[in-house]
């Protein structure tokens, strides 16, 4: 255990840490989790755990330095990019998208979310920043929709980073999206994942540069956010764990990414900023400190103060919030018990009331891959667990839940 003397009356109890070590030791003892890498923090005191192995078959251990898929917890960077953005008043919340993306000019809207593709009405208005931040623009994954057509024709159009479809380059990728009617009305109804897809082509679109060049100048290198990026290059291949998608019957540990030779290997087409990014427990640590930090790293401003606040804080509507609440209890059995937040900011969940032992105002997201990253304000905490074990089965989603148990119960003060 590494750790770094606090004052320990204002950190965490040595108890509750050891019990924490106990409950994720169990988790890979079971089998079912080849190995993780964990740090919890408060006030200046850092506790990181790296147990197991890389490979379900043993091999390399994790470490702290071990490099994760990050998935969907990617959302709250790409988000912060588009904040710098909002903060030098280039973009600005309410400016229709279409100025920088013309394939969302002029949308198509289906009469029933679950109806056929040709029976539209036009959008009555157009596709704001907003919109595509709070992710209600019109489109995304949506289990309500499940096997309609409009889903189905996500998938097909191969906009929907799914472990078998590699993305192609952004124009290409926006033309496809454009050729799809909306489900909803713009700003009617939350719907996950797509928007974020979307802020990423948007950012590279309003300052000429791509994405991840644009992300790398602004937040991930003044942040020291060093193994954080689209790929990993050769001289770190080794760090980076396989990722597994366990068979839902048997449990058995298929490969859907290996390191060498693997996805993440070059730099890809398509910069996903809705689940593309690989990190760092360190890196992420680094970033969520930031914004518990209201936007500042040591002496250096990242993010304005409001556009911390507005990332952080519940942004949906009374409307918008009750489709997002139906998603998350209503498929309680797909989520594990995760997505019982309440609220949504900008490309992160957060908690609007008490669901389980995590504070309200806490703000974070998870990742189809096996991570988990939030931040409390009330209590001073950022948190972040890491696996490569996907959400086929729910092995990973109760080793996140567990990990967030223990380290609320190792709060004492």
């Amino acid at each position: 255990m590494k750790k770094i003397m606090g004052q320990s009356n204002r950190g965490f109890s040595e108890t509750g840490l050891h019990r924490m070590r106990d409950v994720l030791e169990r988790h890979v003892a079971s089998g079912k989790i080849p190995g993780l890498v964990v740090l919890v923090s408060r006030y200046g005191e850092t506790h990181v755990e790296a147990l197991g192995t890389m490979r379900h078959d043993g091999g390399a251990p994790m470490c702290r330095d071990t490099i994760f898929r990050m998935a969907s917890t990617s959302k709250m960077v790409g988000a912060a990019s588009v904040m710098v953005l909002l903060d030098e008043c280039r973009l600005h919340l309410d400016d229709p998208a279409a100025k920088w993306l013309p394939e969302l000019a002029d949308r198509q809207v289906l009469k029933r979310p679950d109806g056929p593709l040709d029976e539209t009405v036009p959008a009555r208005r157009p596709i704001t920043v907003r919109d595509l931040l709070t992710s209600t623009f019109g489109l995304g994954m949506d289990m309500t929709l499940m096997g309609s057509p409009i889903q189905n024709a996500i998938f097909e159009a191969g906009i929907y980073d799914t472990p078998q479809e590699v993305l192609p380059e952004p124009d290409e990728w926006m033309r496809r999206l454009g050729t799809l009617p909306l489900s909803y009305q713009p700003g009617e109804r939350w719907q996950y994942h797509l928007s974020n897809e979307v802020l990423g082509v948007l950012v590279a679109r309003v300052t000429g540069q791509t994405f991840e060049t644009f992300l790398r100048e602004r937040i991930l290198d003044p942040l020291g956010m060093k193994d954080t990026g689209f790929y990993v290059p050769a001289n770190k291949i080794d760090r980076l764990p396989p990722a597994y998608i366990p068979d839902p019957q048997t449990g058995e540990f298929n490969v859907w990414d290996e390191a060498a030779g693997g996805r993440y290997t070059q730099p890809p087409a398509f910069q996903a900023g809705g689940g593309g990014l690989l990190s760092t427990v360190d890196d992420y640590h680094a970033f969520l400190r930031m914004l518990l930090n209201q936007g500042m790293h040591g002496t250096e401003r990242i993010l304005s103060r409001p556009a911390v606040q507005l990332m952080t804080t519940n942004r949906l509507t009374p409307e918008q919030q009750a489709f997002r609440d139906d998603l998350a209890k209503n498929y309680v059995h797909l989520s594990h018990g995760q997505g019982q937040h309440g609220g949504w900011g900008f490309g992160m969940a957060v908690r609007t009331y008490r669901g389980d032992y995590a504070s309200i105002g806490q703000f974070g997201w998870d990742g189809g891959s096996g991570t988990s990253a939030y931040a409390d304000p009330d209590k001073q905490l950022t948190g972040i667990l890491l696996t490569q074990v996907g959400m086929s089965t729910s092995d990973s989603a109760h080793l996140i839940q567990d990990f967030w148990t223990m380290v609320y119960q190792a709060i004492e003060d």
